[in-house]
């Protein structure tokens, strides 16, 4: 499992005859020189700039509107509940890709094209997050519903003060998640972002196929590229990797 990444970081500092050198498998002659070139004269670190970004709005905005969507099927009654629900599940089956000309139509219409809100507007509402709270909002002791209700605590207060801190596990493992998902985003940044500056990483790391001499990619710089690339979402997973095994129910 670990030879693919092994040999990622030893490409990235070889030099490109060395790289095609089938016969040469050891730490190359450019030592940490790609990492930055494709940093300052690639402008890798402004498209890790957009990912970031793009990740953390998408992060923050799945959790407040499945926080609340959850809460809402969980603790409310109205008409037709169950099937608002199986509607939302039912949306699992239709991923980005499978709506793309529409999404695209729809962000041209509304003068989103191009812009952050494009990047992010799609990806703000997710059926796994809104199943997972809601499961777990119903495990909990309908005891602490009914004390809060008597209490006279407002739906937004027993939200805040008592659903968040119990599901700071659950919360904290989904926003991991939903966080590598939103970083490893390629096919929808392509199409919806035209200006280059703009665009996210795994999308940057494709412009840098073009670069070479002689005809032969420069693959000692995309491997530096993507070993920069990993870092953020190893850096979430390695920070915040108990609730994420609690949440994915390993032991």
């Amino acid at each position: 499992m670990a030879s693919p990444l092994v040999l990622a970081a030893v490409m990235s500092t070889q030099t490109v005859p060395q790289v095609y050198d089938v016969s040469y498998l050891w730490i190359g002659d450019a030592g940490v020189s790609k990492y930055a070139e494709v940093l300052t004269d690639y402008g890798l670190w402004r498209y890790m700039l957009n990912s970031f970004v793009m990740s953390v709005i998408v992060v923050v905005g799945k959790l407040a509107l499945s926080l609340l969507a959850a809460m809402a099927l969980v603790y409310y009654e109205f008409p037709y509940k169950n099937a608002v629900f199986f509607l939302v599940l039912f949306t699992l089956m239709f991923p980005v890709p499978v709506r793309i000309v529409p999404l695209f139509e729809l962000m041209v219409d509304l003068g989103w094209s191009n812009t952050v809100l494009a990047l992010t507007g799609p990806y703000l509402a997710s059926a796994t997050a809104v199943f997972l709270l809601r499961q777990h909002f119903q495990s909990i002791p309908t005891s602490v519903v009914e004390t809060a209700r008597l209490d006279g605590v407002g739906p937004l207060t027993f939200l805040v003060r008592v659903l968040i801190p119990m599901s700071r596990g659950m919360l904290t493992g989904l926003a991991v998640i939903e966080f590598i998902y939103a970083w490893n985003q390629y096919l929808w940044p392509l199409i919806v972002i035209s200006d280059q500056s703009k665009q996210v990483v795994q999308v940057g790391m494709k412009y840098l196929q073009a670069v070479g001499t002689a005809g032969q990619t420069d693959w000692g710089l995309i491997m530096a590229g993507a070993m920069l690339t990993l870092l953020p979402p190893l850096a979430v997973l390695v920070a915040f990797r108990r609730p994420l095994l609690d949440t994915l129910g390993v032991k």
